[in-house]
């Protein structure tokens, strides 16, 4: 380094992100993970209806393709096209955008890394994110305790609730302080306030928390197992009090995801939302995709953890306000 360089807080800001990329990037080398790139605009967009996307014009000639296309919630469709593709494991390391989510601890431009792993369970893919989490930590020279427990198990033992089977005044009873509109709250809106306004503002800052299989009526993109009760195969890492990475048990049934995605459409015209294009070419070839895991994992999270602090702009070079 220049002797000569002045190391300013700002500056420290974009060593941070940069050491914390060399780390991401050596430790899927070590593993034979492929690094891809995908596209960041696409013909479909996100249909879940708690995520909103930016959509830009295309002003080129019509047969290129269609006129409307989406900024990218996440890589999750090209890349599953990828592994339909026969790509084996690999990851994404980019920007993703979400319309309206700007604030202390939320940019609409956001960086996320997503990774698949061919013929692994989600179970085996939770410790390998565990792994990666601790190497970000002992980077600053951090540990955590580690702490695994399954959803239901979690909410007995934290709040005494049964989440599959508590009558749904019973899951509000907690929350009552907050005084929540409960005007077209379902079940599953209850169980995820109390995880975010009881348990997870618990968390200990130096604890690795992981949640895993959860109700059928929450797998999103997860398989779901087959029991009494079906559970939804799918994880949520925690670091302290933050959510930084979310991995299923990936479906790959092209007409159980094309029914999700009619569903999620149909929550959106419950809400007043506009439907959202489904990705055809996605359920094209979702049936070629092997059995895998997958998990995305929010950067800027992470960075925030590891410099110990609550506000995104202090681990951006230019947040949204001053982007």
């Amino acid at each position: 380094m220049d002797a000569n360089l002045v190391v300013t807080p700002f500056r420290q800001r974009l060593q941070g992100r940069a050491q914390l990329y060399a780390l991401i990037r050596a430790f899927f080398a070590e593993r034979n993970v492929l690094e891809v790139e995908t596209p960041i605009l696409s013909a479909a967009g996100n249909t879940d209806p708690n995520i909103e996307s930016f959509t830009a014009p295309f002003s080129g000639h019509i047969d290129a393709g269609a006129r409307e296309r989406w900024l990218r919630t996440s890589p999750e469709h090209p890349l599953k096209r990828l592994l339909a593709n026969g790509v084996g494991d690999c990851y994404e390391l980019g920007r993703v955008f979400r319309n309206g989510e700007a604030g202390e601890r939320h940019n609409p431009e956001f960086t996320m890394l997503e990774w698949y792993r061919v013929g692994w369970s989600h179970r085996q893919l939770m410790e390998e994110t565990i792994t990666l989490v601790e190497s970000a930590l002992a980077m600053v020279g951090r540990r955590a305790e580690v702490l695994i427990e399954g959803y239901r198990q979690f909410f007995i033992d934290e709040l005494l609730l049964d989440p599959l089977h508590a009558e749904i005044d019973e899951l509000r009873a907690p929350l009552a302080e907050y005084n929540i509109e409960p005007s077209g709250l379902t079940r599953d809106d209850w169980l995820d306030l109390l995880i975010t306004h009881k348990l997870q503002p618990a968390f200990p800052h130096d604890r690795i928390t992981v949640i895993h299989d959860f109700p059928a009526s929450q797998a999103a993109l997860a398989r779901v197992r087959p029991g009494d009760p079906p559970m939804a195969e799918r994880f949520e890492l925690y670091l302290g009090p933050y959510e930084l990475a979310n991995g299923y048990q990936e479906l790959n049934d092209p007409s159980e995801q094309r029914a999700r995605f009619q569903g999620d459409n149909a929550r959106r015209r419950e809400r007043g939302l506009r439907e959202m294009p489904i990705d055809e070419h996605l359920l094209a070839v979702l049936g070629n995709m092997p059995d895998c895991a997958g998990v995305a994992l929010g950067i800027e999270r992470l960075l925030m953890c590891l410099a110990r602090t609550d506000k995104i702009g202090d681990v951006l070079a230019f947040p949204f306000s001053r982007a």
